[in-house]
């Protein structure tokens, strides 16, 4: 059964790929310029890469992204607990993340770079506020929506702060992280693109930049291919993460 479903969706995912495929053909022909090379010179372009320079490109943006998405995690985590679980720190904060979350991150990148400089400090800096506010969010949202007596249960088999913590807040939390990283991972990743203009040789964002300047649309294009891909692969990683570690979702 599980298996039928997978076939289906993968199914599904061709299906609309070609559809995809379908209409930017149909817009090359209607265009008829330079700017929008077909589907196949594309295709043709993206297999003539020269690897390693795009194995290089795409480390240096998956290690900037993965080491933001790390830094939002642990301060997300910690902050959002902690709102979660205790009234007082939730009445101190609430007003900090109220005022701050609703600003604009990307107007925020000529602020960091100023002050962080224009290396790799700023570009992770910048990933990790996309998510972070996201997270403390989430998180304490999560643990304050865990009932009473779920912890009243534990105490009554004699469980400690530390059991409680481990079997009932922090599961509570973990549920919906992956939800809020596969919300925001996209945005994520469209700030890093703009990040990767400046100050760096390397990453997508850099990448596709440097062959929209030489005019190389069939290169830029490929490389707008290449940059969805990663963030399609980072997708599938949270709905691997999911799978495997919150299978108690299936049954919801």
């Amino acid at each position: 059964m599980v298996t039928k479903k997978r076939f289906s969706h993968l199914i599904r995912l061709i299906g609309v790929l070609l559809g995809m495929n379908l209409i930017w053909y149909l817009l090359y022909l209607l265009i008829d310029h330079t700017i929008l090379p077909s589907p196949l010179d594309v295709y043709v372009s993206l297999f003539h890469l020269e690897g390693q320079e795009v194995a290089t490109h795409i480390g240096y943006s998956l290690s900037r992204v993965f080491v933001g998405v790390i830094l939002a995690l642990i301060i997300g985590m910690l902050i959002g607990i902690l709102m979660g679980c205790s009234a007082l720190w939730n009445k101190l904060l609430d007003p900090v993340i109220y005022l701050t979350y609703p600003i604009p991150k990307i107007a925020l990148l000529p602020v960091v770079m100023l002050f962080f400089g224009l290396g790799e400090s700023s570009k992770i800096l910048m990933v990790m506020l996309i998510l972070v506010f996201q997270i403390i969010i989430s998180v304490r949202d999560g643990v304050k929506a865990i009932p009473q007596n779920t912890y009243d249960v534990l105490s009554s088999i004699g469980a400690g702060r530390v059991q409680k913590f481990w079997h009932v807040t922090l599961p509570g939390a973990l549920s919906v992280i992956l939800s809020t990283i596969r919300i925001s991972l996209g945005t994520a990743l469209s700030v890093l693109f703009f990040t990767e203009i400046y100050g760096t040789e390397y990453g997508m964002g850099y990448f596709i930049m440097d062959a929209w300047l030489r005019m190389d649309y069939k290169e830029m294009y490929a490389g707008i291919l290449l940059f969805s891909l990663v963030g399609f692969v980072l997708f599938l990683l949270v709905d691997l993460c999911e799978h495997k570690f919150m299978k108690w979702r299936k049954s919801v």
